[in-house]
């Protein structure tokens, strides 16, 4: 595990440091590339982290979200510790066992799924597998599929092409 103190920026409203040099060689060895994303883990100022290192306009950045440090964005200018170390752990993210039989039972909608984006397959995976009752994964499974079939906005998005 590396550490390192930076001072924290923001580009948007988005908090983030520079990781050294030296320091991202090192990841670029571990993971076996230098190309965005890199998964990353760590603390910043000991509150452990998982999360991705990208590339953005040309300089790597670790953005630092409200989780890994309460009120980033008000704490801009601050020197913050951190500590990083490549992550190899799987990233996946299991569907819900709803979500999965209702495309099973859907073929018109598992037919859409199937084409869309990888990034907008994991939205839907990610939305409907954080949600914390049956109630609310039984309503957006059904929103979902409704979504796959043109017939509603979902997680924010226009309806897909069919």
């Amino acid at each position: 595990m590396n550490e390192f103190k930076a001072e924290l920026e923001i580009i948007g409203i988005n908090p983030f440091v520079y990781v050294p040099k030296e320091i991202l060689s090192e990841l670029f060895t571990q993971a076996a590339k230098s190309k965005s994303p890199i998964p990353i883990c760590g603390t910043v100022n000991g509150t452990p982290y998982r999360q991705t290192l990208v590339k953005y306009k040309g300089d790597w950045r670790l953005y630092v979200n409200l989780t890994m440090l309460a009120d980033s964005p008000s704490r801009i200018g601050e020197t913050i510790t951190v500590t990083v170390a490549y992550d190899p752990r799987s990233r996946e993210i299991e569907p819900h066992p709803k979500l999965v039989a209702a495309l099973n039972e859907n073929t018109a909608a598992q037919s859409v799924f199937d084409t869309l984006s990888p990034s907008l397959q994991k939205e839907i995976v990610r939305y409907i597998a954080n949600l914390k009752t049956e109630q609310s994964v039984e309503r957006n499974v059904k929103r979902a599929i409704g979504f796959l079939l043109g017939k509603e906005r979902f997680v924010g998005r226009e309806l897909p092409r069919t």
